[in-house]
């Protein structure tokens, strides 16, 4: 596959990109950035068994790097507009607002679990080689997330309950 046949039937990297940064104009600069590097390597890219896989990465890896810059950090707010009632299309996405700032609010790599299992429909294994980690880290790292947003947002846990 050449590299203009891979990219023309990815796009699902840029939306990878935008869930990660949480930032439209800086997910389509990451994108392009991270493209631009493994252009110039694809034929090892092409050659390895999954070149979704390592693109992926490259993407975590990118969007990390970004972020450990001193000069790129923002701050997130804290406070939230008003919750708004049921059926209410504006308070619904208010809701979703919400929800997308406790997420961004996570550490990178449990940010990246939860994008990379729940929007991206990855398995843990792949995810795994995806962060180049184990997948009992892919875990624990999505239960961490998953109940620092529970706490957040008020959600009641049981005990023995698997997220």
């Amino acid at each position: 596959m050449t590299f203009e046949e891979y990219v023309g039937s990815r796009p699902a990297l840029l939306r990878l990109a935008r869930l990660l940064t949480g930032d439209a104009h800086r997910a389509e600069d990451l994108t392009q950035d991270v493209l631009a590097r493994a252009y110039v390597h694809w034929r090892k890219i092409a050659g390895a068994d999954r070149p979704d896989v390592y693109v992926r990465r490259m993407l975590v890896n990118a969007n990390a790097s970004w972020w450990r810059r001193r000069s790129n950090r923002e701050l997130a707010v804290d406070t939230f507009a008003e919750q708004a009632h049921r059926g209410d299309l504006g308070g619904e996405a208010a809701a979703r607002d919400e929800m997308w700032r406790l997420i961004r609010a996570l550490p990178d790599r449990q940010r990246a679990v939860l994008v990379l299992r729940y929007y991206e429909d990855l398995d843990d294994t792949t995810i795994a080689q995806i962060l180049d980690c184990s997948p009992v880290t892919v875990r624990t790292h999505a239960m961490r997330a998953l109940a620092h947003l529970r706490e957040r947002c008020g959600v009641p846990t049981t005990n023995g309950s698997r997220p």
